[in-house]
């Protein structure tokens, strides 16, 4: 690994937490080598890996052993509008004997091969643990085949041991503007072209910000990454605005673009009503303090105006059902403060919420919108879950899927709101079918039956 590229990006001047530190600290960094072999589901290969994966038609090669490429289909559960070839597995699946003599030719065959049967517009090689460990010079044979076989083939340099998930998906936004952002050039840019930074189109949530800004005037130039195309992203310099969706993942790339193409970004969340609004006002002041027509704030409002009548129109009937209902939220990132946002216009009261992956702004947030109430955990162990769930103090549990039983054991309900969840939660109609399946899960008949004592009880 680079170490400069990592100091690098771990003094972030975007980021609250880094420029509250000490000179001193600063230096330590913001994430701790991780051992090898003990990395898996959260390290930096895990998170430069779903972090570009939803690019749809480029190939995926991960180069390591086979079960580094254990989350290829779903891993994110990230819709494509067209072309499946990101969901296929690619991996030199290095064994013993490439260990000792060397990976760099069975990679370069990889790719060729790849290159070959599926001829698409880029290859995205993933440097592993293993790799990294025997010397593998990945960036060089990307090099060589890029030269030799005419497709640009581009090295993430982020195996896992070098830190954490974050900084993985920092890498792979690190990656991208080295080596594709800027190198082609549309010939059609427009003065209203915007890019969504760590949005992922997770069930097809871009599907619920699409229309949206195609009514108000605005064009998506790309979303970096999800339902994203090889080509749309190395002409996103051209774009007049980002919006930043979750700032640990990408904030680092939003400021390089605006250091070296001058475009400005701001950050932004489309959970919730309130949230979606200020997310299209904020990008629409962007624009147009670029240089782009005044009707588009007019039209905004317009757009903003309906869809919020529309929307709290449909919410009416949960309002009366949900209001006073106890949730806690585990999750984390730019989740832990706008699902709050979201269900606090219903009514809903949060008596905790995980901060594991959250940014000090995101912090600020919570405590701005719970007007500093709210228990923020770092870290909750399952006995403790269990024990919150099973005395009453949460009436919903929302998380990801791995904490899901610990609800079913204290028989309390739960709602999928991690990246592996079947519902689009994003935009107005988003927040409608968020407010739907909350509604559904509370309101199922089986609560009441699993809670009663069983017959042999007395």
């Amino acid at each position: 690994m680079n170490q400069a590229k990592i100091q690098e990006l771990f003094n972030e001047p975007g980021c609250a937490t880094n420029r509250a530190k000490s000179d001193s600290a600063r230096k330590k960094g913001c994430s701790k080598a991780l051992t090898p072999g003990a990395a898996a589901g959260g390290c930096c290969f895990d998170g430069a890996k779903i972090s570009l994966q939803p690019i749809v038609d480029v190939v995926h090669l991960v180069h390591g052993p086979i079960a580094c490429e254990g989350n290829s289909w779903d891993g994110r559960n990230s819709w494509s509008t067209g072309g499946d070839l990101y969901r296929r597995g690619f991996t030199t699946d290095l064994s013993n004997l490439d260990i000792v003599h060397g990976g760099e030719r069975k990679l370069y065959k990889a790719i060729r091969h790849a290159v070959e049967i599926h001829k698409p517009p880029a290859v995205l090689v993933y440097q592993t643990c293993v790799g990294a460990l025997i010397g593998d010079d990945v960036a060089g044979v990307c090099k060589a085949a890029t030269e030799r076989l005419g497709t640009p083939v581009i090295p993430i340099d982020a195996p896992g041991f070098a830190g954490s998930k974050s900084l993985g998906a920092r890498l792979g936004g690190e990656a991208l503007l080295q080596h594709v952002i800027g190198t082609i050039e549309p010939p059609d840019p427009g003065p209203t072209d915007i890019n969504l930074l760590a949005e992922y189109n997770v069930n097809g949530e871009l599907d619920q910000i699409r229309p949206l800004l195609a009514r108000i005037g605005i064009r998506l130039r790309t979303a970096i990454t999800g339902d994203a195309r090889y080509r749309d992203i190395a002409a996103a310099h051209t774009a007049r605005a980002n919006l930043v969706v979750c700032s640990q993942a990408f904030v680092t790339l939003a400021r390089k673009m605006k250091e070296r193409w001058g475009i400005p970004y701001v950050e932004g969340s489309f959970y919730g009503i309130s949230d979606t609004s200020v997310a299209l006002r904020g990008l629409v002041s962007l624009l147009v303090d670029r240089g782009a027509d005044l009707k588009l704030a007019a039209r905004a409002e317009a757009v903003i105006a309906e869809e919020e009548a529309k929307a709290w129109k449909a919410l009416a009937p949960y309002r009366a059902r949900l209001a006073g209902k106890r949730v806690l939220l585990y999750t984390g990132g730019v989740k832990s403060w706008s699902v709050i946002a979201a269900l606090q216009e219903i009514g809903m009261e949060f008596v905790g919420t995980s901060v594991r992956k959250s940014t000090a702004e995101d912090k600020e947030r919570i405590r701005s919108l719970t007007g500093g109430d709210a228990v923020m955990i770092d870290q909750l162990p399952p006995r403790e879950m269990y024990r919150m769930l099973r005395d009453g103090e949460a009436d919903l549990l929302m998380s990801g899927g791995r904490t899901q039983f610990v609800a079913l054991k204290a028989r309390t309900p739960w709602v999928e709101i991690n990246q592996e969840r079947h519902h689009g939660y994003a935009g107005y109609d988003g927040m409608v079918a968020l407010v739907r399946q909350i509604d559904q899960a509370l309101a199922n008949p089986i609560w009441d039956q699993v809670r009663r004592p069983a017959p042999w009880e007395g």
